[in-house]
C-alpha cells in the first residue's frame, strides 16, 4: 500500500516543474554514485586478483621456516611424515641466502635460492619465463634462472650467456675477515639458463638455482635447509592444515600460509578498498541532499492529500511510511539503473578493453575488472541506508501535518 502511494506520487505530474527536476536530479546522482562505486570496486578487484596471482606464482600455499635463526633441520622421517599429510600435493626443500653476483665489472646483490626438482610443482616460476629455459644444472655445473631486474643490472642475456657469473656467499661458520670481506666468502662460477618476469619485488631480488650447489657453498649439513615449501590439493585448506603440520614438527618450526607470508600486502589492499568505498560514498551523500529537497517539496505539494488521508483514518505512521517509501523508490530506481550501467561498462571493458593503461610497462595494457556479488550487495545496502536517512526528516514532517480540510 505504501509503495503504491509512492509510485503514484512518483509518476504524477507536479504543479511545480522544479519538483520533477529535483527528483530526477536526485535519482541521476544516485545512478552516478552507484555506477561509480561498482566500477571502481570492480577495477580494484581486477588489480587485486592480478597482484595476488603474481604473488601466488612465487609464494607457496604453506611455508615451513625455523622459529628462530636462518636454518632448520628436517630428517628423512620428518619429510616422509610431512609428504604423507592428507591434502599435501608436493613438498620442495629450499635454501636461500644473500649473494653477491659478478659479471665482469657489473655487480648485484640478490637472494640466491636453491631449490630441488619438486619446486616446479610448488611454485609457478617456471611458467613465468621471459626467455630461456627453467634449467638449474647440477651441484658441480650449476645453472641459474635470473629475475629480469637482476639480468638488467648484470648486463647479461641469461639464455645466451657464454661467460659464467661469479657467485660469492658467506660460508656458514667461516672466519670473519673485516679488512677483506671477500676472503670470508665462498666463491663459485655459475652459468645462466633463463629469465623470469613476475613482479618487481621478485624480479629485482631473486636468482634461482639448484639446491645442492647452494648447500655446498654455504657449508650446510645434509639435513639442513632454510625451509620447506608445500603445495596443497586445495589452497583454501591451508589454515586447517597449518596446526596439523605444527603438531608434527614441534615448537622449533613455524608454518605460514600464503596470507601470512604476504600479510602487509593483503592488509594494504584491504585498507585501500575500504578507503575507496568511503570516499565514493560521499557521492551518495550529495545525492541525499538532493533527495531531501525533492521530498520536502513533494510533502508541500501533497499537503491536501495528507489531510484527506488523515481524515479517512490514516495514522501518522502510515503517512510517514508513504514518504519513506517514496525515498526508497528513488533509491531503488537510481541504484538499479546505476548497477545496470556499471555492469554494461564492465562487460565492454572486459570484451573490448576500452580504457587502456598508460605507459606500457605493466603486464597488461588495459584496466582489469572483476565483478563481485558482495560489492553489489554492499553498494545497494549503502544506497538504501543513505536514502532512508535522507527521507526520514521530510517523512516526519509529512506525518506531523495537522488535519485541515478548509
Amino acid at each position: 500500500m505504501n509503495f503504491l502511494f509512492a509510485w503514484r506520487y512518483f509518476k504524477a505530474k507536479k504543479s511545480t516543474n522544479a519538483i520533477n527536476i529535483i527528483a530526477w536530479v536526485s535519482m541521476a546522482a544516485i545512478v552516478v554514485g552507484a555506477a561509480s562505486l561498482i566500477l571502481v570496486l570492480s577495477v580494484f578487484n581486477g588489480f587485486e586478483d592480478l597482484v595476488k596471482s603474481l604473488y601466488t606464482s612465487f609464494y607457496p600455499d604453506l611455508k615451513i621456516t625455523p622459529a628462530s635463526g636462518k636454518t632448520l633441520l628436517l630428517s628423512p622421517e620428518q619429510l616422509k611424515h610431512l609428504a604423507g599429510v592428507k591434502g599435501v600435493r608436493a613438498l620442495s626443500l629450499v635454501v636461500e641466502d644473500k649473494a653477491l653476483l659478478e659479471n665482469g665489472e657489473s655487480r648485484a646483490i640478490a637472494y640466491l635460492k636453491g631449490v630441488d626438482e619438486k619446486y616446479i610443482r610448488v611454485a609457478g616460476v617456471a611458467e613465468k619465463l621471459k626467455s630461456g629455459k627453467f634449467e638449474l644444472g647440477t651441484e658441480d655445473h650449476p645453472l641459474a634462472v635470473l629475475g629480469s631486474g637482476i639480468e638488467n643490472i648484470l648486463g647479461v642475456e641469461a639464455d645466451r650467456a657464454i661467460v659464467p657469473l661469479s657467485v660469492f656467499l658467506f660460508k656458514k661458520g667461516g672466519a670473519d675477515y673485516t679488512a677483506d670481506p671477500l676472503a670470508s666468502m665462498s666463491n663459485e662460477n655459475m652459468g645462466t639458463s633463463g629469465t623470469f618476469l613476475i613482479q618487481q619485488d621478485f624480479d629485482d631480488h631473486y636468482v634461482i638455482t639448484n639446491l645442492a650447489f647452494v648447500k655446498r657453498m654455504l657449508g650446510l649439513k645434509p639435513d639442513e635447509y632454510s625451509g620447506a615449501e608445500l603445495a596443497l590439493d586445495d589452497a583454501l585448506q591451508a589454515p586447517l592444515l597449518k596446526p596439523v603440520l605444527l603438531r608434527l614438527l614441534g615448537k622449533d618450526y613455524q608454518v605460514q600460509t600464503r596470507y601470512e607470508q604476504n600479510q602487509s600486502l593483503y592488509n594494504v589492499m584491504g585498507t585501500e578498498k575500504w578507503v575507496i568505498y568511503v570516499v565514493l560514498t560521499l557521492i551518495l551523500v550529495v545525492a541525499a541532499f538532493n533527495m531531501v529537497g525533492a521530498l520536502t517539496m513533494l510533502v508541500w505539494e501533497k499537503q491536501k492529500d495528507i489531510h484527506v488521508l488523515k481524515a479517512l483514518g490514516a495514522s501518522d505512521g502510515m503517512i510517514q511510511k508513504i514518504f519513506l517509501s517514496e525515498g526508497m523508490l528513488l533509491a531503488l530506481l537510481g541504484g538499479g539503473f546505476g548497477v545496470l550501467l556499471a555492469v554494461l561498462i564492465c562487460w565492454l571493458q572486459i570484451k573490448y578493453h576500452l580504457v587502456p593503461l598508460q605507459g606500457g610497462s605493466f603486464l597488461i595494457d588495459y584496466y582489469p575488472v572483476k565483478l563481485v556479488a558482495t560489492d553489489f550487495l554492499l553498494v545497494l545496502s549503502t544506497i538504501l541506508v543513505v536514502a532512508l536517512l535522507a527521507s526520514w526528516l521530510p517523512a516526519k514532517k509529512a506525518a506531523s501535518q495537522p488535519i485541515d480540510l478548509s
